[in-house]
């Protein structure tokens, strides 16, 4: 493929994920939500591999797709007054959103215009980035990697606590 089919092929990619975050964002519909944060994911995931990171891609779409998503939307569809509930809320940020994003935008274009090449390092890998990856978690990012399994961990027994509560307080009324 020639140069000009590759800067389409991404512009059409980084078009889908944008709009389709934008749309999870401004959509009133919790289900409308979910559903265009699929598109988002899997933009985000072809975009991975425009920057030849294949395995990020395929975490992205088996974590995020596969596990996340579904879960939301088992979680939404379940739940029978998420649609009967008003989502929007009261209290309306939009002028501090508005300055946050823009000065986000202008951050962005000065770190493109900036930055002197875009070009990839002439530093290669050796081996398989998978291989690249679990020498790094288990060697060099191995304290960093323990500390964020902990936090799950913390995580995961404040939800299971949480639940519990719940359902213990119900039982006695």
């Amino acid at each position: 493929m020639n140069q000009l089919t590759i800067a389409i092929i991404f512009y059409i990619f980084a078009a889908v994920t944008v709009l389709s975050a934008a749309f999870v964002v401004f959509s009133k519909n919790v289900i409308y939500s979910a559903f265009s944060l699929l598109f988002t994911f899997f933009g985000v995931a072809a975009l991975y591999v425009f920057l030849s990171a294949d395995f990020i891609a395929v975490t992205q779409v088996v974590v995020y797709v596969g596990g996340i998503l579904v879960l939301l939307l088992f979680g939404v569809m379940f739940t029978n007054t998420i649609m009967s509930t008003e989502l929007k809320a009261d209290v309306l940020n939009v002028v501090p959103g508005i300055l946050l994003t823009l000065l986000l935008i202008v951050g962005m274009l000065f770190t493109f215009y900036t930055t002197g090449s875009w070009m990839p390092g002439e530093m290669q890998l050796n081996g398989s980035v998978v291989q690249s990856i679990g020498l790094e978690t288990m060697s060099r990012y191995m304290l960093p990697f323990e500390m964020f399994s902990i936090v799950l961990l913390v995580a995961l027994l404040g939800a299971a606590y949480l639940a519990r509560y719940d359902k213990a307080n119900k039982k006695e009324h």
